[in-house]
């Protein structure tokens, strides 16, 4: 491996400037000088870029510059000790010791990971103070080699989400997420920082790194066994639905370096804090923690098609509303004036030509926006799925390979099934790419280029020549079924989907109801309610449990503690957009009795919905979405006799079946 960091690459007790720009600029120049970069000004531009974005300096003196940029050909590090300090914005005053890190922007793994140990090393005292006492720029590199573990004297260190030394006595325990644009420095300076903190207050702090060096996701039970989350992140962060219902506290990564015991106590805070923050959703859903150990190609694949689903979902849920929206003004004959009126209309050009049912020119024309805008949304449904599948499977090489396999799919007719076998062929075959041995120089190239081409062919490739064809003849069969189903066919229908809707309330089933129902949506025409009245069957059962929950409190105000009680309130509005989540505290407290209570009243109002023939051409939104809803009246309904069915239900299984008092508290309150 090419070194880091050379005596060429020090410069010791030296005046650059009085600003950090200048104090880059020099850095810049000096890697440029050795040949390690084409040239100065773009590493510069990069570099200073990145420096806007986030001030680099951190407690201590310390300031770390860092980039990727096209302009660099090796991977560098550039070391000033200034004799007049300078300004990279931390709290604690300017910086004497300045790292540059100057990675190319295809940099491979080791040198990552290399880069992020010396930012980790900064941290430490003792590391800064023996810079500060060297006497050469060869002492300095010695010091940094065995920083990096690249000399023999190196002693290997822990990693920074390692848990530390504990007693048998009970702890505190906080789990936390450190990310940054880059990836390289902050990222692991603001873990080791609250890892430090936590082991100084004598709280087990373990941490997630989400780097350029690559992440190791934090196991599921050690997420659940944490009392709080900290995310220190200036980017997303990636599976967040792992920590569902957890207390947390979220801050620029930079502030997890500055003042690291002061998030632990903020989150330590809201951990006590009954009316905290807790991270919304459902925790092991769709975007489920990578589990301890060896993972099964079962849980695998579950856990791909569920990421696929999670992502393709706001796709959904936007197209299907803004298409609503369309039909309320432009009317349902909207389809016909759509896209002629939107390419030859503008608002000072208002059409003449619509549908008697539109709102006047001004609402065709913005029916036809919204309606063209949502059917463009919706048209990324199987290339979104089969993309996040894809990605699920292979991380970022698989997200090209999937949305061009999701995008035949839709090509070819193949609709839902054919997004999902095209995803899962772009994953597997972009992770079995990923895990060949390349040529050192053709590692950069490996995900940007080599492994999204090659897995886009194959499998793109065998979807056109192969896989096509009669998948698309499953989804048109599978379609007309549908079309064609019609009195106790479609109740039974009804029931399940109702019984899925309610089983786990957002998990897994959960999802894989809501899912057909949101798939089939891009089949509904003028001609085929059938998708419209599964999607209002669907939304309807799954409003029942939270619904059935509140009414429940209402009527029963023994067999329910005070928290449920709290729970109770905020879950009619939750219920009322359609968030079946709102159930969670009751079931999580007393499974055996309110889900299958939840189930009976879903399968109610699953076969009532169908049997009525409701239809709705929205997939989420509830009541809310009341103008996308035909028959609504018998919509609501069939929601309330669902409703009343689970909370009498409900209350007789407490009372009448294994009946307990009601513990003080059983379950966290949750924020409508």
């Amino acid at each position: 491996m090419t070194e880091l960091i050379s005596p060429e690459l020090v410069l010791l007790d030296v005046a650059l400037g009085d600003a950090s720009a200048d104090v880059i600029r020099k850095l810049a120049e000096t890697v440029a000088a050795e040949g390690r970069a084409t040239g100065a000004e773009g590493l510069f531009a990069d570099a200073y870029a990145r420096e806007q974005k986030t001030a680099t300096g951190v407690p201590g003196g310390i300031a770390i510059p860092h980039c990727r940029s096209e302009a660099v050909t090796v991977p560098s590090l550039a070391m000033a000790r200034l004799s007049r300090p300078v300004d990279f914005g931390a709290k604690d005053g300017p910086a004497d010791i300045v790292f540059f890190i100057a990675a190319p922007s295809g940099a491979d793994q080791e040198h990552l990971k290399l880069l992020a140990k010396l930012a980790r090393s900064l941290i430490k005292k003792d590391f800064t103070a023996a810079l500060r006492a060297a006497r050469t720029p060869r002492d300095v590199v010695a010091l940094v080699n065995e920083a990096l573990g690249l000399t023999p004297s190196a002693e290997t260190e822990a990693a920074p989400s390692a848990a530390p030394s504990m007693t048998k006595t009970a702890v505190r325990r906080i789990v936390a997420v450190t990310a940054c644009p880059t990836g390289i420095a902050h990222t692991y300076m603001a873990a080791d920082s609250l890892v430090a903190a936590g082991k100084e207050q004598g709280i087990d702090v373990q941490v997630e790194t989400q780097g350029s060096a690559g992440a190791t996701p934090l196991a599921q039970s050690v997420i659940d066994a944490a009392d709080a989350v900290v995310f220190a992140v200036d980017v997303d962060v990636r599976d967040k639905q792992r920590f569902a219902g957890k207390p947390y506290v979220q801050s620029p990564v930079k502030r997890a370096i500055d003042e690291p015991r002061v998030m632990i106590d903020e989150a330590l805070a809201t951990a006590a804090d009954p009316n905290g923050r807790r991270l919304a959703g459902t925790a092991g859903g769709p975007s489920s923690a990578a589990p301890e150990g060896r993972e099964s190609t079962g849980a695998k694949l579950k856990r791909a098609l569920l990421t696929g689903v999670s992502y393709m979902i706001p796709f959904v849920a936007a197209g299907g509303l803004l298409i609503a929206l369309g039909f309320l003004l432009g009317g349902y004959d909207i389809t016909k004036y759509a896209d002629t009126i939107v390419v030859k209309n503008n608002l000072f050009n208002l059409p003449s030509e619509f549908g008697s049912q539109a709102w006047g020119p001004l609402g065709a024309y913005l029916g036809a926006v919204l309606f063209k805008i949502g059917g463009l949304s919706i048209g990324f449904l199987v290339p979104a799925l089969a993309g996040y599948i894809g990605y699920a499977l292979a991380d970022r090489p698989g997200i090209a390979p999937g949305f061009t396999a999701g995008a035949v799919a839709g090509f070819m007719g193949a609709g839902f099934l054919g997004g999902i076998v095209g995803g899962l062929l772009a994953g597997y075959t972009a992770h079995w790419l990923g895990s060949l041995s390349a040529p050192r120089w053709l590692r950069g190239l490996m995900p940007v280029a080599i492994i999204p081409l090659v897995a886009s062919i194959i499998s793109s490739g065998l979807m056109f020549v192969v896989l096509g064809g009669p998948i698309a003849w499953v989804t048109n069969a599978l379609n007309s079924w549908l079309s064609g189903m019609s009195g106790a066919a479609a109740i039974v229908l009804g029931i399940i989907l109702g019984l899925m809707m309610c089983f786990d309330l957002g998990g897994p089933v959960n999802k894989v109801a809501y899912s057909f129902a949101v798939a089939g949506l891009g089949a509904a025409s003028a001609t085929n309610h059938a998708p419209w009245e599964i999607m209002a069957a669907v939304m309807a059962a799954g409003m029942v449990p939270p619904l059935a929950m509140a009414l429940a409190t209402v009527l029963d105000h023994r067999n329910f503690n005070a928290t449920e009680h709290e729970n109770g309130k905020a879950a009619w509005l939750l219920g009322a957009a359609f968030i079946s989540e709102g159930a969670i505290p009751f079931a999580a407290a007393d499974p055996f009795r309110v889900i299958p209570a939840s189930m009976l009243g879903g399968a109610i109002t699953g076969a009532l919905s169908m049997g009525f023939g409701v239809t709705s051409k929205a997939p989420h939104g509830g009541i809310f979405v009341f103008f996308a809803i035909d028959n609504f009246l018998l919509w609501v309904v069939s929601i309330a006799v669902g409703v009343v069915v689970t909370a009498l239900a409900t209350i007789g299984l407490k009372r009448y079946v294994g009946r307990k008092a009601p513990e003080a508290v059983a379950a966290e309150p949750v924020a409508a």
